[in-house]
């Protein structure tokens, strides 16, 4: 039997949100019917993504106006999400070996329930102003103005897992602020409220338009439920490199740095930048403008815009790739942006894998799980998977 390939670094790349059709069970969820890449390629005129369509995607997904290459540069999988829900925690803890069987939840649509905000006011002593979606900069503009006059407690969430506290410095003062945030995480440990962070957000100024956030955020994550891939290439001694958000999905855990993102165009030129580097394990990305800027605002024209921005920089990242290097670019979940409301969307993800010392390529079998990005991780370096986790490799098919 021919040798499995080791590959010295592997680049994962996950372009948030970025589905490619509802899953079989997506009727569950209310997204019967979503296709987030291949909405956007339908809904979008000129459409330009060649180094994303030379490595098959357009193979894999039937894309309108995109067509298939003869020869495809890669291999590529769907991949169905095993763990119950579509948030973004889940979706990466999964990719990492995790099976998720209670959700996190969501507040975007409802706001907190008012069970949650009765009993996190009187625990905080503050009456709760805000209890929607919101930018940060917008509920300051909104109600900070409030809060500093009367001392209530802006209480907002997103489209991710998440309740935010904001609190003035001077007024409010940061001590009190993180009290409240460590109440409203205790809380929110409840099945039923159970939130991915709890997030204490302070800021500076007395008036609308004069109000700025500080640099004393401060986020009350969960761990993961379980040891992942990431902690056992970490404790086996390899590098386990984070762009953007997966500092924050894994509060920290498995990894051996971080670097954070201002935008996905950055997260790319971070990962060309890290790519040019001598390392040996992991880099693994995370991509969220296309979630956050565009896929809750069900924007497809800018969603397809951050694509095709991501396509340049793909073709940038792809010259730095050395033979013993294996890409491989997936996503958490979907984000139609041609759905009804604003939350994510339960759909299948691609699996994408790139050497440059590749000699075959094309179409892998679909998978059940998003677990076999980690396990094929794990299986390249030589690492056990730890107890309790899923997946199986997909090594040997890489050739």
């Amino acid at each position: 039997m021919a040798k499995i390939k080791k590959y010295n670094r592997i680049f994962t790349i996950v372009i948030d949100s970025l589905g490619i059709g509802a899953a079989a069970d997506a009727d569950a969820y209310g997204d019967a019917g979503t296709d987030t890449l291949g909405h956007i390629a339908q809904k979008t005129e000129n459409f330009h993504i060649p180094n994303l369509q030379k490595l098959g995607i357009a193979n894999l997904h039937s894309l309108h106006s995109i067509t298939p290459v003869e020869n495809p540069t890669g291999y590529f999988a769907r991949l169905h999400e095993a763990s119950t829900g579509k948030d973004t925690m889940t979706g990466h803890w999964e990719m990492m070996g995790l099976h998720i069987t209670k959700p996190f939840q969501t507040f975007t649509e409802t706001g907190f329930p008012k069970e949650l905000l009765d009993e996190l006011s009187a625990r905080t002593g503050h009456t709760i102003i805000g209890n929607k979606s919101a930018s940060g900069t917008e509920i300051l503009d909104e109600l900070a103005e409030e809060e500093i006059a009367t001392g209530h407690m802006i209480v907002y969430t997103s489209a991710d897992s998440v309740l935010q506290i904001c609190g003035n410095e001077e007024t409010f003062g940061l001590e009190e602020l993180y009290r409240c945030c460590e109440i409203a995480r205790e809380l929110t440990m409840r099945d039923e409220w159970k939130v991915g962070r709890v997030i204490a957000r302070p800021y500076v100024g007395k008036k609308k338009g004069e109000f700025v956030r500080t640099s004393n955020r401060h986020d009350y994550a969960l761990k993961p439920y379980g040891k992942t891939v990431l902690n056992a290439l970490k404790d086996a001694g390899f590098d386990v490199i984070s762009v953007g958000k997966i500092y924050d999905i894994f509060d920290g855990e498995g990894l051996t740095e971080s670097n954070k993102s201002k935008s996905s165009v950055h997260g790319m030129e971070q990962a060309i930048e890290i790519a040019q580097r001598t390392f040996q394990g992991l880099c693994f990305v995370n991509l969220v403008d296309f979630d956050a800027l565009w896929g809750h605002r069900r924007n497809v024209a800018g969603y397809a815009q951050e694509l095709e921005k991501f396509d340049v920089k793909l073709g940038e990242f792809l010259k730095y790739l050395k033979n013993d290097d294996l890409l491989i670019i997936t996503a958490d979940h979907g984000n139609d942006p041609t759905h009804t409301g604003t939350d994510h969307t339960r759909e299948d993800v691609p699996f994408v894998a790139y050497s440059p010392s590749f000699t075959e390529n094309g179409k892998l079998e679909d998978s059940s799980t998003f677990a076999v990005i980690g396990a094929t991780i794990a299986d390249n370096f030589g690492v056990s998977m730890p107890d309790g986790t899923i997946g199986h490799s997909l090594l040997a098919q890489l050739k």
